[in-house]
């Protein structure tokens, strides 16, 4: 199954301005958005959409209320979608949209859709650095810092379940759409790719008890660290709080820093992830702090050596 990866993520919310104020701010840019909702899209056109809680066309709501209501998934071609439909249709109802999508759901009962991928091209240059022994990156007399610098979201990069069943939720992923487990978290759940993408995951499956099913979190790719560090001071900057980071993954090496949101969920920043092939083999360890992250900073106000000691850092 050629399916590139999440194309978008579909939310019911209690309140538009709110959420559309967030996602606005977060840097996605505002598509035909109005009362009832609209698209917040990255610089390849994936996107985070909104929509009133209540709206009918929205899929059915998890049983726990969690504001997702459906990840739509991105696919190389027509005969990618066919072959979904004609897998799916195995055991489960199939539903063939007038755009030519087709939406069904998986084991866990989370609300999926699969479309030939709307994503555009992207051509633009990375974060680059300089290292002693290495070649010049950045060219001589080129300042590597930029205050206005814009740090756009680029793509739309992975989304987290937490599942009941973290098996059994992987099985369906790996057996019937073609997912592979990059690596895993023992007794946790698997980070998975799907086979038209080489980023380490788009899918992370959390075992969690029942009453917690839903969304805990989405990110989008930003074109570096440095641009993270950027985009996840300013976001704090308008005073949105910070959950955790600024730090970097071990498993997919991804830089991050999530926030609290209206949406329900975490969202995170997020940038520099591993790429891997058919030739990776799956890493496996018990879930701990130091499993989670290489490192870990903690944000502070902008501070000057030699004078006070920023607030934060003064409060006992």
């Amino acid at each position: 199954m050629n399916i590139i990866g999440p194309d978008a993520l579909i939310f019911g919310v209690d309140d538009i301005a709110d959420c559309a104020q967030y996602l606005t701010d977060y840097g996605l840019t505002p598509v035909d958005v109005n009362e009832n909702g609209g698209r917040f899209e990255a610089l390849d056109s994936t996107a985070i959409v909104l929509r009133r809680k209540d709206d009918a066309k929205l899929a059915a709501p998890l049983e726990t209320g969690n504001m997702l209501r459906e990840t739509v998934y991105g696919v190389a071609d027509a005969a990618t979608l066919d072959a979904i439909a004609q897998e799916l249709r195995k055991d489960r109802e199939v539903q063939r949209r007038e755009d030519g999508s087709i939406a069904s759901v998986d084991d866990m009962g989370f609300a999926l859709a699969f479309q030939v991928t709307t994503r555009k091209p992207l051509a633009l240059p990375g974060e680059a650095s300089h290292a002693p022994g290495a070649p010049g990156a950045r060219g001589v007399n080129v300042p590597g810092v930029d205050p206005q610098a814009q740090a756009r979201p680029r793509t739309l990069s992975h989304v987290v379940y937490f599942v009941p069943d973290a098996r059994a939720a992987e099985a369906f992923y790996v057996e019937r759409l073609g997912f592979t487990c990059s690596d895993r978290f023992t007794g946790v759940g698997p980070f998975l790719r799907p086979a038209g993408t080489a980023d380490h995951h788009t899918l992370f499956l959390i075992q969690t008890p029942p009453f917690m099913k839903g969304c805990e979190h989405f990110t989008f790719h930003l074109g570096g660290p440095g641009e993270l560090m950027q985009a996840g001071s300013r976001f704090v900057e308008k005073g949105y709080q910070s959950f955790w980071g600024p730090g970097r993954h071990r498993f997919g090496s991804n830089w991050f820093w999530y926030f609290n949101s209206p949406l329900g969920c975490h969202v995170e920043y997020d940038a520099d992830m591993d790429l891997h092939d058919a030739n990776w083999a799956a890493r496996e360890v018990p879930m701990s702090a130091d499993a989670s992250q290489l490192f870990l900073f903690q944000h502070r106000e902008r501070w000057i050596p030699g004078g006070p000691p920023p607030k934060s850092a003064a409060q006992p």
